[in-house]
């Protein structure tokens, strides 16, 4: 996939890890974009590096969502935690 593709793929990842971590975001709309963004990248780097499974060049490829989701997950999970407080 190109990087266009992957920076799609974020966003859309991101927007889904929003909707499964619902709540206050300290980033707001552009900050959980960015992160899911990130998610992605780093989401196909762990599967591609530890869990040996390369990504896909197939955009529809399950394995490749699942990956972005999760990494923007667990990106947004830190991210709340770091950042979670500063709007109380």
């Amino acid at each position: 996939m190109s990087v266009i593709a992957w920076i799609f793929l974020g966003l859309l990842a991101g927007a889904i890890a929003k909707f499964l971590l619902p709540g206050r975001d300290p980033g707001g709309l552009i900050g959980t974009t960015l992160i899911g963004i990130a998610g992605a990248f780093i989401g196909g780097w762990i599967s591609a590096r530890w869990l040996d499974h390369p990504i896909s060049r197939d955009f529809y490829d399950g394995a490749t969502w699942a990956a972005a989701i999760g990494g923007s997950l667990v990106l947004l999970i830190v991210y709340r935690i770091l950042f979670g407080n500063s709007r109380d």
